[in-house]
């Protein structure tokens, strides 16, 4: 099963802003460090501040700021309120579902139950309990270390 970009990115900001919780962040900043499309990032935002896991103020001072402490902000109901749909397979939508062996097949009541402990251990967790933890090097680090890696030396380009 793979999260869709919106969740797997939803997550990402919450993890940045958990690190930079002095400060409003950018957007653009954000999209810089991850290397992600700021036009996608917005609509990340929009959902985040919609379902109230983030705030945004405008202005010289403005950005984007977690909306409660990060003990606070639940992982199962960030990837539920991020996440589109959890059809892991056809047969869990029954007005689209064409399989022909869905009314004899016990496959669904497994993959529907292993859906709700992937949610269960999800909701075991916070924010605080997946952010890099203290001696750990912070997150802003470790994208700028990534990101200097990815760019080609100068002797290199000769």
């Amino acid at each position: 099963m793979d999260l869709t970009l919106h969740a797997d990115y939803s997550l990402r900001v919450l993890l940045y802003l958990t690190e930079h919780r002095d400060r409003p962040v950018s957007t653009q900043e954000i999209s810089e460090a991850y290397g992600i499309s700021r036009n996608h990032l917005v609509r990340v935002v929009q959902t985040l501040q919609a379902h109230s896991f983030i705030k945004a103020s405008v202005g010289r001072s403005g950005g984007l700021s977690l909306a409660r402490p990060p003990s606070e902000i639940n992982i199962g109901q960030v990837v539920r309120k991020t996440e589109p749909n959890f059809r892991i397979v056809e047969c869990f939508h029954p007005e689209t579902n064409t399989c022909r062996i869905a009314p004899i097949c016990k496959l669904r009541g497994v993959l529907n139950e292993s859906l709700k402990a992937f949610l269960q251990v999800l909701d075991g967790c916070t924010l605080a309990d997946v952010a890099p933890s203290e001696g750990i090097a912070p997150l802003s680090n470790f994208l700028a270390i990534q990101k200097a890696n990815l760019q080609p030396s100068i002797s290199s380009q000769r």
